[in-house]
């Protein structure tokens, strides 16, 4: 988000608010673009890990598929092409028009190939298709930010359309989470994700739908790509805009953001398959899901919200990092217990809300470190530092479990690897710390001058 974003942030919309507001056309876009967003990404993660292991795939090929993610993480460095250029072929929709419908039509096609292909067409065809699917959705991702950001006409706005897009993409979260699982007991995984790459349907009629930001009709890159200036400005400026503006601090604000959402990265794809080697139904954990994961996850992102308001974001990024791997340590005290349909419940009520509150806590926190003029690539460039180094880690999740197993039941070894993924988020605390400290000595000078 921009500097106004942060301010604009300071007021609080629920889904109550955005409810009331469906009846402007520019909110209830909003809702269905990032409902669009949110599809895709559980798509290639842990939906997908729990799909390949119910077919047999071993748990260090689930960890290395996983990698398909880092497309996420890399979105920074083809997003200042996107703040310049114009899609291909459909650049006359406008610049974040044309993107947003190139980069869903991508989403939605490359999910039904993996619907066509499956496990039984080869691991390394089905890897392809859904390395296509996040590619496509990190675009995505990038021009949905920018546009949403560009279109607000004041702060207020602003936060509303920010709330209406969150709730979309967890009204996605949540289809790609729960929903799914119960499509896929009636027609099975390949035709749950043929379903699921035509509603991407729902995304590419909202944008025809929207109007092209005033900012792009107006005003247009400073500098054409076709000189020195120019591909200096695209690739370089936003970088340097960064570092201007937070001077010593950026170096320490990316590496806490790297480091904040680590153990949930590292855990995620292994939660599928150990549902699955649990012995948890796919009817009993899509409406365990739907109901206690679902209050859960709601009542984190408001109490998240309300500590931004009350506390700050540097306060509210704390207790997030405190309370992340709260998750693990959960999975970890499942695993090796009898699983219960009740201690289910219990546990993925703590994931949902600890996740929530955290992510809420990283979003608002990112969001108020961004500026005007390179509004995608900034933000892109920092929803990937915080998801790079867990993206890489988690690929050799599977590796870990197998590793530990020897010696010791699967469970054991389960929940030995979830306790140690709690454990890496001990740095993430420290350098919240730091930076909670920093900012306080940065407001006493400027209360003191």
């Amino acid at each position: 988000m921009t500097d106004a974003a942060a301010a604009g942030a300071k007021r609080a919309y629920g889904w109550r608010d955005i409810l009331k507001a469906l009846g402007q056309r520019k909110v209830a876009l909003t809702l269905a673009l990032g409902f669009g967003s949110g599809l895709p990404f559980l798509l290639t993660g842990a939906t997908f890990g729990l799909w390949l292991r119910e077919y047999g795939v071993t748990l260090a090929a689930i960890g290395y598929l996983s990698w398909v993610g880092f497309a996420y993480s890399f979105k920074f460095l083809w997003a200042p092409l996107i703040d310049k250029i114009d899609a291909p072929l459909l650049g006359f929709l406008g610049r974040r028009r044309g993107w947003m419908v190139l980069s869903q039509l991508l989403v939605g096609a490359a999910l039904i190939a993996m619907a066509v292909i499956g496990p039984a067409g080869g691991l390394t065809a089905l890897g392809i298709a859904a390395l296509v699917v996040a590619f496509a959705s990190a675009t995505q991702d990038i021009v949905v930010d920018a546009w949403r950001i560009e279109s607000a006409d004041n702060d207020d706005e602003l936060g509303l359309l920010t709330a209406a897009a969150a709730l979309g993409y967890r009204i996605a979260i949540l289809s790609a989470n729960a929903l799914i699982l119960f499509v896929a007991v009636g027609i099975g995984w390949n035709g749950a994700y043929a379903v699921y790459g035509a509603a991407m349907s729902i995304a590419i009629v909202a944008t025809l739908m929207a109007r092209e930001p005033a900012a792009q009709i107006s005003g247009g890159p400073k500098h054409s790509l076709m000189t020195l200036s120019g591909i200096f400005d695209a690739i370089a400026g936003p970088f340097l805009a960064f570092l201007k503006t937070h001077g010593g601090m950026a170096v320490l604000m990316l590496a806490a953001i790297s480091l904040y959402r680590l153990p949930d990265f590292v855990m995620g794809p292994m939660v599928g398959p150990f549902y699955v080697d649990a012995g948890l139904s796919k009817e009993t954990i899509g409406s365990v899901r739907l109901t206690v994961g679902l209050a859960g996850s709601l009542i984190g992102i408001v109490c998240a919200g309300l500590a931004a308001i009350r506390l700050g974001f540097g306060t509210t990024l704390l207790i997030g990092a405190l309370i992340g791997p709260g998750s693990n340590v959960a999975y970890a005290f499942l695993a090796s217990q009898d699983v219960t349909p009740t201690l289910f419940a219990s546990v993925l009520f703590v994931e949902n809300f600890s996740e929530s509150f955290a992510g809420a806590a990283l979003v608002a926190y990112m969001s108020s470190l961004t500026s005007l003029g390179y509004v995608a690539t900034q933000f892109a460039l920092l929803t990937s530092f915080y998801a790079l180094l867990g993206k890489f880690l988690k690929g050799f999740s599977g590796q870990v479990v197998e590793s530990l197993q020897h010696g010791r039941e699967l469970m054991d070894a389960y929940a030995l690897f979830f306790i140690g993924t709690a454990l890496v988020g001990v740095p993430a605390v420290i350098l919240c710390l730091i930076l909670n400290r920093e900012a306080a000595k940065r407001r006493s000078i400027v209360e003191a001058a």
